[in-house]
């Protein structure tokens, strides 16, 4: 297949463009480097199966050639608010790219009848109400807060991308990503691991909101891109979770990471969460992925963090 995936620098996007190349696909990538970093995709400069565009979603896209498919993943994605790549920041933007921007993705996917993938995410989900979140759960999503920048524009992706696959007949899908880890974060990305890695490698205490009970699911990057190839292939159209559906609180989380890293600062408590409406639960319900993908997590989070400590110690310079 040649396939088109906008927000090719990005972190998640970076490996999918590795992962179709490895499958034997050739990949066109996008990006306008607004949180996308190009050593993402450095190292595919010069294969045969690989090509980039610079260019802005939020404006018409064009591609020369046929196109097989399109995977919609150009998105500010951090909640850090002290970050410029973080969507509060981006709020625009953000907005922009999960509206105009795919209807633009969706435009010349229906110009070249391709299937199309959009990467959607557990924050429709909001706060949920329902634990853990199935597909069939529509959300507790607060439409004016400050994360409505992104849960608003997701939320609309969802329901533009069903609206082509009905009234268009196109072939689409709809992956909803849970927390995801692993080389290429950026270090001020403002989610917990990151944070976490950076601390401990300090040897700095791990800085836990609030009681530290909140929980999370994470899931390491290289079955996150399995399950979405996966998706990619299948005659579903409905949305459906990827994620690892192993549970822990904050506090555990920091526990791990402090012994992986043999820091023993310990922790420091804050009292409030770093942005409004930080969900107190996250957790996927992945029978839809087990059914119809025959998919699930292959990683442990020990296992992943293996292999993503190195990678920070590098970017930090650490020996």
């Amino acid at each position: 297949m040649r396939v088109l995936i906008t927000g090719a620098a990005g972190f998640l996007g970076s490996h999918l463009c590795e992962k179709l190349i490895n499958n034997g696909h050739e990949v066109i990538g996008m990006d306008n480097f607004l949180t996308g970093d190009p050593q993402n995709i450095a190292h595919l400069s010069g294969n045969p199966a690989f090509s980039f565009i610079r260019h802005d979603v939020s404006n018409f896209i064009f591609v020369p050639g046929k196109l097989d498919a399109v995977m919609h993943f150009a998105s500010p994605a951090s909640p850090n608010k002290n970050s410029p790549y973080g969507y509060p920041n981006l709020p625009i933007q953000t907005m922009k790219a999960g509206a105009l921007g795919t209807h633009n993705a969706l435009g010349i996917s229906k110009a070249n009848r391709a299937i199309f993938l959009l990467a959607s995410t557990s924050e429709i989900y909001g706060d949920p109400k329902e634990h853990p979140q199935k597909e069939s759960y529509w959300g507790h999503v607060d439409p004016t807060g400050p994360r409505s920048m992104y849960d608003e524009a997701k939320r609309f992706a969802e329901a533009l991308t069903m609206s082509y696959h009905r009234f268009h007949g196109i072939n689409t899908h709809i992956v909803r990503i849970f927390n995801t880890f692993g080389p290429r974060m950026r270090l001020d990305d403002g989610r917990v691991i990151p944070n976490f890695i950076q601390q401990a490698l300090r040897k700095e205490p791990l800085t836990i909101y609030g009681e530290g009970k909140q929980t999370r699911s994470f899931c390491f990057v290289e079955d996150l891109v399995e399950g979405i190839y996966r998706l990619l292939l299948s005659d579903t159209h409905e949305p459906v979770n990827i994620g690892n559906p192993f549970e822990m609180t904050m506090m555990e989380l920091a526990a791990v990471i402090n012994s992986m890293t043999n820091n023993t600062s310990g922790l420091v408590y804050h009292e409030a969460a770093r942005l409004g409406d930080d969900p107190e639960r996250r957790q996927p319900d992945i029978t839809k992925a087990k059914n119809l993908l025959d998919w699930e997590p292959k990683y442990s989070l020990e296992q992943g963090l293996e292999i993503t400590i190195p990678y920070f110690k590098q970017k930090l310079g650490i020996a």
